[in-house]
């Protein structure tokens, strides 16, 4: 693995950097796991309903591009070998997630959102400053976004068509993930934040979804 190597700060920039781009750039990331919608057949949806569903699987793909700096910036910084590679094989899951949103929203006929360059450059600087406090505060982090991504993918399959299987299966696999990948921190000693801690994130992933529905 990377991780185990010995890498100088030049080397783990360039490795972020390159990390940046196949997250941001369009089809970069490979997953490792088909597609779940790849099985269902295509649902009849009138215009207005297409046009949700993308937005909302548009949502999903961004809060993705936001997993996936969160993991690098902690990776970054974070003390013990072993909690860098933790954080490093999330990443690696998540970008399955990343592809199958995208590979949904294209065929919606619609594209991810424009805001995504800036959530990514957000998200990882929250993470890298989380990894700099320590790794239980940084698995901690990512205990409670996981918390907050399994409550949207709640929501989200509520307002999915009840034709569209294609979208709920996505959803229903990523729920299961992220639900894993919430007790896997819990489980590594991450830190369990307090209500007020977590209303706080939830008012931010608020500003997310708001602005990335349309854009």
């Amino acid at each position: 693995m990377a991780s185990e190597r010995h890498f100088s700060p030049v080397d783990r920039l360039l490795l972020q950097a390159d990390a940046a781009l196949r997250t941001l750039l369009p089809f970069s990331g490979q997953p490792t796991r088909p597609s779940p919608g790849i099985v269902q057949p295509e649902a009849e949806m009138d215009e207005a309903q297409a046009q949700h569903v993308a937005g909302l699987m548009r949502i999903n793909h961004t809060g993705e591009v936001c997993a996936q700096a969160l993991y690098q910036g902690q990776a970054l910084t974070a003390k013990l070998p072993q909690v860098r590679q933790a954080m490093e094989h999330a990443a690696d899951e998540e970008i399955d997630h990343l592809a199958w949103c995208e590979q949904r929203i294209r065929q919606l006929g619609s594209q991810p959102s424009l805001l995504n360059p800036l959530f990514y450059g957000l998200s990882f600087g929250v993470g890298a400053a989380a990894g700099l406090i320590s790794d239980k505060v940084s698995l901690g982090f990512v205990a409670a976004t996981e918390d907050q991504v399994v409550k949207h993918l709640d929501e989200h399959l509520q307002q999915i068509p009840l034709g569209d299987q294609k979208s709920r299966a996505i959803l229903e696999q990523m729920r299961i993930d992220e639900e894993q990948h919430a007790c896997n921190a819990l489980d590594a000693g991450g830190l369990r934040f307090p209500a007020p801690v977590k209303f706080g994130m939830s008012l931010l992933a608020k500003v997310m979804t708001s602005s990335t529905y349309r854009v």
